[in-house]
């Protein structure tokens, strides 16, 4: 599980930076990825990235400006010319349906492949045996939500070190103990399923948050969070232009995985006032002052996805 910045510029892009797109790559999980919001030109970063829009599966927006969006209705176009065929789903704000129907239908694109649009006003959203992903309101000058990914535990492996000392090897008992079934060996020797696996191995937790000032619904979302990308359009000096605009500083949102219990916070959604990553080199400090294990958000760089080892912040 990796995350991909493809755009990570506020409000418009810039010959620095992009605006808005987030990829979380399930490179074992699923052979796929999903994309959190797509705005103006992140077909172009795509066609920059080892990212494939073939693999895409699910994209999430988290509101309606267009720095967040502007840039759909042509990646969905594309992706059936560049070869996907596989099903792919849209989720977001009320308004999302209306304004895809209109440009895809105005523009009369072929979409060749099978397209759902899943408006939503938070919740849970989607789950399956693996995942599940829920949604919740921040607070923004419209409707702009918060995504929880939720990987869920997984079997824990064999104790394949115990099972040599019965003088078992891999086969089809192997598999039976696996599924949870107590077994008996040709010497009669009774081994229980519970005694030669290992502890469920913990399913990580990725928080993705849209544009938002500081509100109470940050919290929950990011609730002991093995990673939370964060915006950060402001340094903390220009905290009153944050709060006037609905967006937050670099120390709010470290303050906020603080108090989430995160393990990691990314920040990401820079202000173009900041042009380089020289000068948000200020925003990375005066977050790190409040919570240490953060990063800056660079665009066509890969942050693996750790997950946090039970009963302290280290990451496996």
């Amino acid at each position: 599980m990796e995350i991909y910045f493809l755009g990570t510029n506020a409000g418009v892009p810039t010959l620095q930076r992009n605006v808005t797109s987030v990829a979380l790559r399930l490179l074992e999980e699923r052979r796929t990825f999903w994309m959190f919001d797509c705005g103006e030109g992140t077909q172009h970063q795509v066609l920059r990235s080892p990212l494939r829009l073939g693999k895409l599966e699910k994209l999430f927006i988290t509101h309606l400006h267009g720095d967040h969006l502007f840039g759909l209705p042509g990646l969905i176009s594309s992706r059936g010319y560049q070869g996907g065929t596989s099903p792919l789903t849209v989720y977001g704000p009320p308004g999302l349906k209306a304004y895809l129907d209109i440009s895809l239908s105005v523009s009369q694109s072929r979409i060749p492949y099978k397209l759902e649009i899943v408006e939503h006003s938070g919740g849970l959203i989607f789950e399956d045996e693996t995942f599940k992903v829920e949604a919740g309101l921040l607070e923004h000058r419209i409707d702009s939500y918060g995504y929880r990914v939720t990987e869920k535990d997984s079997p824990g492996n064999l104790n394949t070190e115990l099972l040599k000392s019965y003088g078992l090897k891999p086969g089809p008992l192997y598999g039976r103990l696996k599924k949870g079934e107590d077994i008996t060996t040709d010497e009669g020797v009774l081994i229980r399923a519970a005694e030669v696996i290992h502890a469920p191995k913990r399913g990580r937790i990725v928080v993705i948050l849209g544009d938002t000032r500081p509100c109470a619904g940050s919290l929950p979302l990011a609730q002991d969070a093995d990673l939370i990308i964060h915006e950060a359009t402001f340094a903390h000096s220009l905290a009153e232009m944050a709060h006037q605009y609905h967006h937050s500083t670099a120390q709010q949102a470290a303050e906020l995985a603080r108090d989430a219990g995160g393990a990691e916070l990314i920040l990401t959604h820079f202000s173009s006032r900041y042009t380089s990553q020289e000068e948000l080199a200020p925003l990375l400090k005066e977050a790190q002052e409040i919570f240490p294990n953060t990063l800056l958000a660079e665009e066509f760089c890969t942050f693996p996805v750790y997950r946090r080892t039970p009963g302290n912040d280290a990451a496996d």
